[in-house]
């Protein structure tokens, strides 16, 4: 599948709800475990749409509406892919680019 095609799939299937298909996709693509996703806010992020907590390998949304938002659910993969034992690679801004990335693709594709 082509790049753009592969990251429109993506986000479509965020927007129609299949966040966990999407997740088990991006993983499957990129060849790491999946997260497990949870709704809730972390102890300390309470501002926060989404956390990545490496310890647990689980990306909590503070609401359900976070789950269909390919903003906040790439943002947060992110963070789980360049996670490396336990610790951050990735940085905000990173984070940032990577999920607009994959909303451009879509928006070209669609």
């Amino acid at each position: 599948m082509e790049e753009n095609s592969f990251k429109a799939s993506v986000v479509m299937m965020i927007l129609s709800g299949r966040t966990e298909k999407a997740i088990s996709l991006l993983s499957d693509f990129y060849k790491i475990k999946a997260p497990m996703i949870r709704v809730g806010h972390v102890k300390g992020k309470k501002r926060a749409l989404g956390v990545y907590v490496a310890k647990e390998n689980t990306i909590y949304f503070a609401r359900s509406e976070n789950l269909t938002d390919p903003f906040v659910v790439l943002h947060e993969f992110y963070h789980h892919l360049r996670n490396r034992g336990g610790e951050h690679k990735g940085n905000e801004k990173l984070a940032n680019k990577f999920a607009i990335s994959y909303i451009k693709s879509f928006m070209s594709v669609s």
